[in-house]
């Protein structure tokens, strides 16, 4: 029997840190010295004071004019040229005069879901204490931007969850867009062709909604319709879906959130979430099947790192192994999915199993990445193309006092989940970030 691409990936995640403790690896990574503060940015410029226009925080690799886009890379940002032009997702952002407040921090190239960067320095979670845990990636920056109040509003990217994990991680608010509704000219790949999505994150559903206006001509007033057509949750069916090995407090806490919102909730049974975890493991066999694709130019240049030169070759072996097969199963989740949506109008899942985990002190990455990708409940939604919302909701008698609900709807449904999430928003009272 073939192992399967999961348990490869974490075999050489594990050996790739294993190499750089060991000093196996001649690039060691230094932080600049103007990555400073809580790290959210990799460009940043102050807006004037006194100014009331919309702060927006776009990804370092989604094109501003004229500036490099490094992607969270040494490399990049030493051999890149400035972007002759913006990417086509800003085109609306640039006609209502937003006030651009820098490019967001991420995980090298997008391809690693803990949100680290070694060279540009880790986006601080704003839930930090004693311990410092992760930002949840690969859109670290644009969460923590947002989470500490330095923008009204992120554009993230999605390829396998980059905008709801770290939207989770960091007690924000993140859209991941039905794929192809929002252009990609302009914004540096991971698996463009089946995955990669920009969505909007946010401290709350109305700031997320003024995001979603930026991204797609006409938004707000099919969020008003939206509203108009459900202004409560009663009319509502949720499909509630349980996955093994979520902590049982994070379950608890979607539950008591759907049913003081009040929705119509409708258990989905075993053999759904069979089908599910087959899509999770396919998606992320695609993301990293992508990742090779997108980056194998870049595996053996000084300036990248040990973690992202490993993601690199791992996903070569994937997409030489498991890719292909995954993808041979797309249709058949999404015609599952299509059947679901006959009976239900949402699906109610946690976004991650348990709370974001701790940075390693002795900087074993590779274990890191493993765990994380084994907590996060997003790629299945990415492998059918749907939208799906990360909100945060209150969890009880735990060091961090949020979890995150995942919302996901039909394609284009995005202005649907967002007046759910505003629902669940009026329903229950989220606690306040340090």
């Amino acid at each position: 029997m073939k192992p399967h691409p999961r348990l490869i990936v974490r075999s050489l995640l594990l050996t790739a840190a294993s190499l750089f403790l060991a000093g196996g690896c001649s690039f060691a990574p230094r932080v600049p010295d103007y990555a400073k503060g809580n790290r959210a940015f990799i460009a940043y410029w102050p807006p004037e004071k006194g100014s009331e226009r919309l702060r927006l925080a776009v990804k370092d690799n989604i094109d501003i004019k004229g500036v490099v886009t490094t992607a969270g890379s040494q490399y990049l940002a030493v051999t890149g040229r400035p972007a002759a032009k913006d990417a086509a997702c800003l085109a609306i952002a640039r006609s209502r005069n937003v006030q651009f407040v820098g490019k967001a921090n991420l995980s090298e190239f997008a391809v690693t879901p803990s949100g680290i960067n070694e060279y540009f320095g880790t986006p601080k979670n704003p839930f930090d204490r004693w311990i410092k845990l992760i930002p949840g990636g690969s859109s670290s920056g644009s969460a923590v931007a947002v989470a500490s109040g330095l923008a009204d509003v992120a554009f993230g990217t999605d390829t396998a969850g980059s905008v709801r994990v770290p939207a989770a991680s960091c007690g924000v608010v993140g859209l991941k867009t039905t794929h192809g509704l929002v252009p990609l000219d302009g914004v540096r790949p991971v698996e463009p062709e089946h995955l990669d999505t920009v969505g909007p994150l946010a401290r709350d559903i109305a700031g997320t909604v003024q995001g979603m206006d930026l991204l797609q001509a006409g938004f707000a007033s099919r969020y008003a319709a939206a509203k108009s057509t459900n202004p409560s949750a009663r009319s509502i069916r949720v499909g509630r879906l349980r996955l093994k090995g979520t902590n049982p407090s994070v379950d608890e806490a979607v539950d008591r959130a759907l049913a003081a919102a009040g929705f119509t909730v409708i258990p989905l049974d075993d053999a759904f979430r069979e089908k599910w975890d087959l899509a999770q493991k396919d998606g992320n066999t695609v993301a990293g099947g992508g990742v090779w694709l997108s980056n194998r130019q870049y595996r053996y240049l000084y300036g990248v790192s040990a973690q992202t030169t490993s993601a690199i070759l791992t996903g070569r072996l994937i997409h030489l192994t498991g890719y292909p097969a995954a993808l041979k199963r797309r249709a058949a989740w999404q015609r599952t999915l299509r059947s679901v949506y006959r009976k239900v109008d949402l699906i109610a899942l946690p976004t991650l199993q348990t709370i974001p985990p701790p940075i390693p002190p002795n900087l074993r990455i590779g274990v890191l990445e493993a765990l994380v990708l084994d907590m996060q409940n997003t790629a299945a939604v990415s492998f059918a193309g749907n939208p799906a919302l990360a909100m945060p909701i209150p969890l009880e008698d735990s060091s961090v006092p949020v979890t995150s609900l995942q919302l996901v709807g039909p394609p284009r449904s995005e202005a649907d989940l967002l007046n759910a999430g505003r629902l669940v928003e009026l329903a229950v009272k989220i606690p306040k970030r340090r």
